[in-house]
């Protein structure tokens, strides 16, 4: 079931590739999410062969039924990889990637990101295959004085359970050049920023992501801080173009930044947009000095996407348009269901 707006999407997509994806096999690791869901949607579009891979085939089930090029694959990544075939492209999307998953489970959040990582290398580097994966800005840490560049190497404490996430993303990213090191697999490594659109997922604890759920609800958004820090966000069809332009006409073994220069903004200007598109209210709860105490002052996360635009790579949708798009996407399969 695509809308009218996905189907347009798709075909933007399609024209900023100008690549022939029919009949290339591509395994997308964390299929059920945000970003994965997305991905094995377009690649049906374009006519490839998609390996859907989850934890859960009851949720592949229901995401992905009448899908004709897609094949589901229940897995654990932390497990060994019960696979028979070998895959043009591996994209490996899958990880815990909001607070409330870090906070529940760090230990489980670094198994996946190492473990995983290993056990799809290894797979891959029995084949001819081309591996990218997804990374994070966070393991930049928090702005200082300038939009966050490949060549930053960033600084997290590592002392803490919140840093499960970014600390393994990094040294998953490690694990992917050695790879191509000492295998000469080739690999990539995408660093994204807050990722926006209507395949996020109901359990994503994000802050944008609230919002969203509360304006498609017609219920106010209630902000607990000013939110002055700003992000750097990319709706969801940008990121997925941008993935497939960096696996398609990326240099081997080089990182890349997705971020959007035209959706660097305040949580709180994310906020009053998604307000002002959906006709709610936007309010302010803030805490009193004392609660104010328990709660992490946050700094600014800014990416600079320069070096995947300097190869060719040109985002579509500033935030305004891509929160548009979420919210008729997202109204538009609702009238499709009825």
């Amino acid at each position: 079931m695509i809308s009218k707006i996905q189907n347009e999407e798709y075909e933007k997509i399609g024209e900023s590739l100008n690549c022939d994806l029919t009949n290339k096999t591509f395994l997308i690791t964390g299929a059920n999410g945000l970003i994965g869901s997305y991905l094995v949607d377009y690649l049906d579009f374009a006519g490839a062969k998609v390996y859907a891979m989850s934890r859960s085939i009851d949720k592949l089930q229901k995401r992905f039924k009448n899908k004709a090029n897609v094949e589901l694959i229940e897995q654990d990544l932390n497990e060994p990889l019960n696979l028979n075939m070998s895959f043009d492209f591996i994209i490996h999307t899958a990880s815990n990637s909001h607070p409330l998953a870090f906070s529940k489970d760090p230990v489980g959040t670094m198994k996946t990101n190492l473990f995983g990582t290993i056990n799809l290398l290894e797979h891959i580097k029995k084949t001819k295959g081309k591996f990218l994966y997804l990374s994070t800005g966070e393991i930049y840490g928090n702005n200082i004085d300038h939009s966050f560049i490949e060549e930053d190497l960033g600084m997290v404490d590592t002392k803490i359970a919140r840093s499960c996430y970014p600390e393994s993303k990094r040294a998953a990213e490690t694990l992917s050049v050695s790879y191509n090191a000492q295998y000469n697999i080739n690999v990539n490594v995408a660093r994204l920023c807050y990722v926006y659109g209507p395949t996020i997922t109901e359990d994503n604890s994000r802050a944008d992501a609230q919002f969203l759920r509360n304006a498609l609800e017609n219920k106010d958004i209630i902000m607990k801080s000013k939110g002055e820090q700003k992000r750097t966000y990319c709706y969801v069809a940008d990121a997925v173009s941008a993935l497939l332009y960096i696996l398609l006409k990326g240099e081997n073994a080089q990182v890349y930044n997705i971020a959007n220069p035209d959706s660097i903004v305040s949580v709180a200007q994310y906020a009053k947009t998604l307000a002002d598109i959906t006709g709610v209210n936007l309010k302010f709860e803030l805490p009193d000095a004392v609660e104010a105490k328990g709660y992490s002052k946050q700094a600014d996360s800014i990416l600079s996407a320069q070096k995947l635009i300097d190869i060719g790579w040109k985002p579509l949708y500033d935030i305004k348009q891509g929160l548009k798009n979420t919210i008729k996407i997202k109204k538009e399969l609702e009238c499709l269901k009825v």
